[in-house]
Formats: C-alpha cells, sequence, structure tokens
C-alpha cells in the first residue's frame, strides 16, 4: 500500500529564521519535536548524514541533509516500513517560510493495518504539535492542541503495554 503522508504550516517568519528547527532536531536545541507530550527523537550522532535513531518504535537513518533547508530519514522499522519522511523549509512569495513534513513509503504486509489503525493517527497528532511548537518558536502562541478520542485510547495501550513489559 502506497503512503503519502504531508503536514505544512506558513510560519509568520523567513526561512532563515525557521532553519533552527531542522538544525537542531534531537539536540538540546531542539524546539520542534514535542518532547513534553511524545517520545523524543534520538539519533546517535550529531545530525548528519549516517546518523540512526529513531522515536518509540519508529526507527530510521539520515539518509540526506541541508542544513537550514532540508532532512530526509529512511525508515528502517517497523519492518514492512518502506521509505522516507523528511522535514523541509520552502520560502513563500511574500519572504515567509512553510515548514513542511513529507511521508512517502510503501506500507508492505501487516505494515499497512498497523499504519491506518495506529500510527497513522499518532504521528498526525505528533506532527501537528510539532508544527505548534514551530508556531511558538516564531513567536506566535497557540492553545495546546486537543488529541481526538483515538489517539488518546491507542497512546494509553501502548503505554499499558510499555508498563508491562518494564
Amino acid at each position: 500500500m502506497r503512503v503519502g503522508n504531508i503536514h505544512e504550516r506558513t510560519l509568520d517568519a523567513p526561512p532563515k529564521k525557521v532553519a533552527p528547527l531542522i538544525d537542531g532536531l534531537a539536540s538540546a536545541n531542539d524546539h520542534l519535536w514535542p518532547v513534553d507530550r511524545w517520545p523524543a527523537m534520538q539519533l546517535d550522532l550529531p545530525l548528519a548524514v549516517g546518523a540512526t535513531g529513531g522515536h518509540g518504535p519508529i526507527r530510521y537513518s539520515v539518509e540526506s541533509y541541508t542544513p537550514g533547508h532540508s532532512i530526509q530519514f529512511r525508515f528502517t522499522e517497523p519492518k514492512g516500513f518502506v521509505g522516507v519522511h523528511r522535514f523541509e523549509i520552502e520560502p513563500t512569495a511574500d519572504g515567509k517560510a512553510t515548514l513542511r513534513h513529507v511521508i512517502e513509503m510503501q506500507a508492505a504486509g501487516l505494515a499497512w493495518l498497523a499504519w491506518a489503525i495506529a500510527i497513522r493517527p499518532l504521528h498526525d497528532a505528533l506532527l501537528e504539535d510539532a508544527l505548534d511548537r514551530a508556531e511558538f518558536f516564531v513567536g506566535k502562541q497557540l492553545p495546546k492542541r486537543e488529541w481526538s478520542a483515538w489517539v488518546k485510547l491507542v497512546r494509553g495501550i501502548m503505554r499499558r503495554r510499555r508498563n508491562r513489559n518494564a
């Protein structure tokens, strides 16, 4: 099953001000990833091609990185996720910046079911939280986003499974 998923937000700031959001991923200066609500993005090395890591059960390696502009990760887990996800900054005609996250992958085998039932809704909620943090980074205060009942249910199930396995 082909999966395409895009989340984007045009920010009231020029690309140069938005660039640290990509360049700080998985570091002590990470202002994009919503670590207050989600498992942290962690890499084994500083942000560079070849660094490996992930967040929660999702694993990947840095496939390409253009500082201040884009970073692309190739999935290595879960089994059946064949493809990439990336963050990119695109300048707008009026001098602002659009921050975008894109997934392009094939969900092979039962991975499509995991994507449809659990991972996609969690991913969508995480990305909207991240884009809210991007808004905050450039000076816009937004109320804390309320998750859907389904996202709350799936997170609760996953938390119970983690606690049982700990």
